[in-house]
């Protein structure tokens, strides 16, 4: 079946305005001109991130739709796939937010734009404990792609999360993937082409 709907979830911090977002919206609108693009500025609170994703996705048809999510947005794709069964890529996903974010409580600026701040609320740690979904459901509906020099997050963590997924498994690289552009084909011939759901 063809990808008629894809969603893009930015990480930590992050905007639609990242590279990687940038670089996905772009490629699709050049390749794909019919597919339903969606890339929503985030929320900080878990919760109500999730709660705008899965109400924006409601209508979607689950066999032909995909997601794509970075860092935080890989954790958020993740609980999109579980629930829908729709395809996913993940870019140095999240594996504990709950853990690793629990020491950044306070307030920030967007990376994109200083200007904009945000408080991120102790509270939101327990949002995301209650958003962890466990095993993969359908392992084969998962692609992520994992840099080994990621400085933020453990690329053994990831690929253990990710178990029976496939796996790029980066033997460089960065948090931020730098080098996504090299992965975009890959990207997409995973959505249009990977597995679905029995």
């Amino acid at each position: 079946m063809a990808l008629t709907h894809l969603l893009y979830l930015h990480g930590f911090r992050s905007s639609p305005r990242s590279n990687k977002a940038s670089r996905m919206a772009a490629f699709v609108q050049a390749r794909y001109p019919d597919v339903v693009w969606w890339c929503p500025q985030l929320p900080p609170s878990p919760r109500a991130a999730m709660d705008m994703v899965m109400q924006g996705i409601a209508s979607w048809p689950r066999p032909t739709m995909g997601v794509v999510g970075s860092s935080l947005g890989g954790f958020y794709a993740t609980g999109v796939a579980q629930a829908t069964g729709c395809r996913a890529v993940l870019l140095n996903p999240a594996v504990d937010p709950a853990r690793d974010l629990s020491r950044y409580i306070g307030e920030h600026t967007a990376w994109h734009d200083p200007s904009q701040r945000f408080h991120f609320e102790a509270g939101y740690v327990d949002e995301l404990r209650e958003l962890e979904t466990g095993a993969l459901a359908h392992p084969p509906n998962f692609f992520a792609i994992i840099a080994k020099g990621d400085e933020v997050l453990d690329w053994r963590e990831m690929t253990a999360r990710y178990k029976g997924a496939s796996i790029k498994l980066l033997q460089g690289g960065d948090h931020a993937l730098s080098d996504f552009d090299a992965h975009i084909d890959e990207v997409l011939a995973f959505l249009e082409d990977g597995p679905v759901p029995p």
